[in-house]
């Protein structure tokens, strides 16, 4: 689901574009408006999943996640957005931690831990090379406002096997009050640093606008670091596990491959379809073969 919701909408970005008036600056803000409020909001939607229930979270998650990047509610300017798109990164927020917290709990160990997490890990590539093909077929033979609505019926059966096979679990063991500040902290730097970088199709990078941005971003995380060593509460993150090589590899492995291939449903998207001509529907098979195996390794790494 959150890959999908990632690669849907790409191959229809220049219908997209044309139906609403957008620019290819401004077309950005389909993709970013979910972008900005998932990846502010992972850690903290990882540490609700420890407190108050994994499977909990993993059903209040999915539906969020479905809701449509409706057009009905996009502004017709690239300096804001409209609220579903966000809603819909909510969602992912809470879903993928909870979804890999009850895999890694339900599989502690053994083969079959190492098969779960191979079909996790498949799972995601599948759905990221789904979204690009599904993505160009409906929009070009249904409509890309089709696309906006993928998600319902995936939702629809997952919530469905969720409820009836996913063990309920108990919420994680408190070492102390939750970490309301480190909270605060961390998602708004995320959420800084993120909408900092997103807006510089308005801004430029050396602009003061920008530049005060990324400065309150770092500050911000910055001061979550410290909180974090020397809080006494329940920490968002143990530092601590970035000591481990394998943790500290397979972070800076996903921040590359997951930024190239982000930028990658984007730039080819348009290259495909407005610079080699192709159709939506030609598009997303051309997409298939990279997109399969670029999500496999940024998934696999997760998983580490």
């Amino acid at each position: 689901m959150v890959s999908l919701d990632l690669s849907v909408v790409s191959i229809g970005l220049p219908e997209i574009g044309e139906g609403l008036g957008f620019s290819e600056l401004g077309l950005t803000w389909v993709i970013h408006a979910y972008a900005l409020t998932f990846g502010g909001l992972l850690l903290l939607g990882g540490k609700v999943a420890d407190l108050f229930g994994r499977k909990r979270i993993l059903l209040v998650g999915l539906p969020c996640s479905a809701s449509p990047r409706s057009p009905a509610v996009w502004p017709r300017n690239r300096a804001s957005w409209g609220p579903l798109a966000p809603l819909q990164g909510v969602g992912a927020a809470a879903l993928a931690p909870a979804a890999l917290a009850l895999l890694a709990s339900t599989f502690p160990g053994g083969k079959e831990r190492v098969k779960a997490f191979g079909v996790w890990s498949a799972m995601n590539a599948a759905g990221g090379a789904l979204g690009v093909l599904v993505g160009g077929l409906l929009t070009e033979y249904a409509g890309w406002k089709w696309v906006m609505f993928v998600n319902v019926p995936i939702v629809a059966v997952a919530s469905a096997l969720a409820w009836r096979g996913v063990a309920d679990g108990r919420p994680a063991a408190r070492r102390g009050a939750p970490d309301v500040l480190g909270a605060v902290l961390t998602t708004g730097g995320m959420s800084l640093l993120v909408f900092g970088v997103v807006r510089t199709d308005r801004h430029p990078w050396t602009s003061s606008t920008t530049l005060t941005t990324l400065a309150v971003a770092v500050l911000l995380l910055v001061a979550f670091v410290y909180v974090e060593r020397s809080t006494t509460r329940d920490p968002m993150i143990r530092l601590g596990l970035f000591t481990n090589r394998s943790v500290a590899d397979a972070n800076a492995w996903i921040f590359l491959l997951g930024g190239a291939t982000a930028s990658a449903f984007y730039f080819v998207s348009l290259c495909l379809q407005r610079v080699l001509g192709s159709g939506p529907a030609e598009a997303g098979v051309r997409f298939l073969p990279d997109m399969a195996d670029a999500t496999s390794g940024d998934e696999g790494s997760e998983s580490l």
